[in-house]
């Protein structure tokens, strides 16, 4: 009876086990527990069987043998035989019982097994969730905390940038207007305008950077600006001597030069292969220039240019050149980099408290002259630029710029009422070069919008003005007639009167009667005239009156002679002046190149042609500007082969179509057997294709036809200087032509004065 027991409560305490693992207790503290309930429930067994007594005997029942306790009343020797028998089964209890216990210890050890590879593999995917959680967390806050550092580290950059330049740009109406908005601050009210084709203007920052000065008051009594700051020019490095292989040899013999001998050297030997160095007069004037900055040794020696070996210097700058080109890109990246920080430091100024490029900030390295044609001086030395030779102009208020180590500025200014930002006088002419502000700037728009206020203003008096010259065609005295003549020329012809220089006028007051050629025919005649220091001609046809005072001025006259005698550049001035304040001969070229810019344009565009055909209108009027003003240029050296290449492309794109063409009657003749959907689609299909090849085959020719016509034409001369820009930006708006397709980024730059103010009605 006690090994029953015993075993219903090993059975009772593995299913109290089998439930305790199912039900997911696995910790150790709960481990604990139950093994203390086990060891409780062992204990209450023993005591149970020792409580219970040995097994009574049936047989000593049925005789109705009294037993209690093992222990027979009938006497002693019952009670002895009680105790043997308890004795003996004792043992048997007792490995019961471990066996009972040690098969509890492996039912709990299997079940908490069971419920902690459970409970692992439930951590497991939790924590896989949590992970996958946390990782996605951490890249988003990763990925703001980029975005964050990049707009903090652009803005420490700009405002680096603006300190470095000694005053922080003041706020303009749109940047007081920023309110932030997600990561980027955008401005209130921002228009994006778009033009009728789609393209988009320039974007919200770059809006917000530009300097709308059209926009503000314009200062009074010549005051161009209140405030101006800068670095100062950038001068050419030292020179840095040759390396000792190297070597330059006279009359066959080797020969050591000084550094400032063998920097002039250089100069030369870079120009070996150029044309120039064969001309007599370049030859003599370098070596004039260079003995005059020998020393007295190397003076002596060296006397004859055609002794003087320069070859091997020549190659070792060629093959420095071809090197340079074939730096990896890494090493051209670092070179940008370095210009880019030079440009940085000394390429913009802070004007009225807001930055703006400057031009030319670096002064021209030495080198030999060459000028324009035959020049006289040409091959003359061009002496390094000092900054003892420098004037510095800038404000009172504003931190002068320094002067490189060891040296001075030749004098610092404050004049506001000039644009320069600082000057020197060259050796060779002895012209005065100045530091000047980018055309894109406030100084230089708007002395160009005056510029083509003037041509307007003209527009009202032109009638009268000529009215009067041609009355004094027939005036008694010769200098009214010349004069008469000479605005002729200026108006109808675009001629210039000449700016005096050192050397030669270049203009009407710089003709020779032999720079003439004049011929006759029926109600009047036309002249041939040829300008020597332009290496230009002109052919101008004529009234019968001014060819027959042309005829007149020649008279008695030596070739070499003046054609205008009785005029000069300085009265001819002064008489523009006197017909309407402000008048020059570059106003007349203005005025005449801007009007009939806007009646080609009126008279070529074709409201329905494409962009394309458009554009070739707009350079055809422009090409007649250019012959206007007489604007020529030698066809480039590439022209052949790009026509060549374009004429290619023309005869590809032709074939394409042919073979486009063929496709669509296949697919019409599918069609008409089938008249299903299918073929309906893809006769569309084959239709569309032959449509858009035929639009680029038409682009290409008239690609070709514009390269042809203009090959000896310079069109940007007069469309940068001379035509009105808010011309070219009505006819853009009003005909859908993209502002880009007519001014590039540095051309909309300079006229973005006209751009921000011109409709499509402008008229000039």
């Amino acid at each position: 009876g006690g090994r029953e027991n015993v075993e219903e409560e090993t059975k009772g305490e593995k299913s109290e086990k089998d439930v305790a693992a199912e039900s997911g207790v696995s910790n150790k503290k709960e481990g604990g527990k139950g093994e203390e309930r086990m060891k409780s429930e062992e204990r209450s067994v023993e005591e149970g069987i020792k409580e219970e007594g040995p097994e009574k005997d049936p047989a000593a029942e049925r005789r109705g043998e009294p037993t209690c306790d093992g222990k027979d009343v009938r006497g002693e020797r019952g009670g002895q035989n009680a105790k043997e028998e308890e004795n003996r089964e004792k043992p048997e209890k007792e490995a019961v019982a471990k066996k009972g216990k040690a098969k509890c210890d492996e039912e709990e050890r299997k079940g908490g097994g069971r419920v902690e590879r459970e409970k692992h593999r439930a951590k497991e995917k939790k924590g896989e969730k949590q992970e996958k959680e946390d990782r996605r967390k951490e890249g988003l806050k990763e990925r703001r905390g980029k975005g964050e550092r990049r707009e903090k580290k652009r803005k420490e950059e700009k405002e680096k940038d603006i300190e470095r330049r000694g005053k922080k740009r003041k706020l303009g109406r749109e940047e007081e207007e920023m309110e932030p908005k997600g990561k980027k601050a955008k401005l209130k009210g921002e228009k994006k305008e778009e033009s009728k084709t789609g393209a988009k203007k320039l974007k919200g920052e770059e809006e917000q950077s530009k300097w709308k000065w059209w926009e503000e008051g314009h200062y009074e009594d010549g005051v161009k600006w209140k405030f101006l700051e800068h670095k100062g020019p950038y001068f050419a490095p030292p020179y840095e001597p040759l390396p000792e292989d190297v070597p330059f040899y006279y009359d066959g013999k080797l020969m050591k030069l000084s550094p400032e001998t063998e920097e002039i050297a250089t100069f030369y030997a870079k120009m070996l292969d150029h044309e120039y160095t064969t001309k007599e007069v370049f030859q003599k004037n370098f070596l004039h220039d260079w003995r005059q900055e020998m020393t007295s040794e190397e003076r002596k020696a060296i006397k004859d240019l055609q002794k003087c070996d320069f070859t091997r210097i020549h190659k070792y700058f060629v093959d420095n050149n071809e090197a340079r080109k074939a730096l990896p890109k890494e090493e051209k990246q670092k070179l940008k980099e370095v210009n880019k920080i030079i440009q940085e430091e000394y390429g913009y100024c802070v004007m009225d408290g807001h930055q703006e490029k400057i031009g030319n900030f670096k002064v021209e390295p030495p080198g030999l002259f060459r000028g324009r044609g035959d020049h006289p001086k040409m091959g003359m030395l061009k002496k390094r630029i000092m900054p003892e030779d420098v004037i510095i102009n800038c404000s009172k208020g504003s931190k002068v710029p320094e002067p490189p180590a060891s040296h001075k500025w030749k004098e610092v200014r404050h004049d506001d009422k000039v644009t320069w930002l600082a000057s020197w006088t060259e050796n060779i002419q002895g012209s005065i070069k100045y530091v000047m502000l980018n055309p894109s700037s406030k100084l230089k728009g708007e002395k160009d919008w005056q510029k083509y206020e003037m041509a307007r203003r003209l527009k009202d008096v032109v009638a009268q003005i000529r009215s009067e010259y041609r009355h004094d065609w027939k005036s008694r005295e010769m200098k009214n007639r010349q004069r008469a003549v000479a605005l002729y020329f200026i108006d109808k012809d675009a001629l210039e009167i000449g700016v005096e220089v050192a050397m030669k006028d270049c203009g009407l007051s710089s003709l020779f009667v032999g720079c003439c050629l004049l011929n006759v025919n029926s109600g009047g005649g036309w002249v041939f005239f040829f300008f020597f220091c332009l290496k230009h001609y002109s052919l101008v046809f004529l009234k019968l009156q001014v060819f027959k005072n042309l005829h007149l001025f020649m008279e008695n006259k030596d070739p070499n002679d003046d054609l205008f005698d009785r005029l000069s550049t300085t009265t001819l001035n002064k008489h523009l002046q006197d017909l309407m304040d402000g008048l020059t001969a570059k106003v007349f070229r203005t005025y005449n190149a801007s009007i009939t810019l806007q009646q080609q344009l009126k008279e070529l565009t074709d409201p329905e042609d494409n962009v394309a055909a458009k554009i070739l209108s707009y350079n055809r009027a422009n090409r007649a500007v250019a012959l206007l003003c007489n604007h020529q240029r030698a066809p480039p050296k590439t022209f052949e082969k790009s026509m060549l290449n374009l004429q290619a492309k023309i005869e590809a794109k032709e074939m394409q179509l042919a073979e486009a063409i063929r496709d669509l009657r296949r697919a019409k003749a599918d069609h008409k057997v089938k008249k299903d959907e299918k073929s309906a689609k893809e006769v569309e299909k084959k239709e569309k294709a032959v449509e858009r090849i035929k639009e680029q085959l038409m682009k290409l020719k008239l690609q070709a036809t514009d390269k042809e016509e203009n090959k000896q034409i310079a069109l940007g001369t007069s469309k940068l200087n001379y035509l009105d820009p808010r011309i070219t930006i009505a006819w853009c708006k009003k005909y859908g032509v993209p502002i880009e397709k007519i001014y590039n980024k540095t051309q909309r730059d300079k006229f973005a004065w006209a751009i921000d103010m011109t409709d499509e009605d402008f008229e000039f």
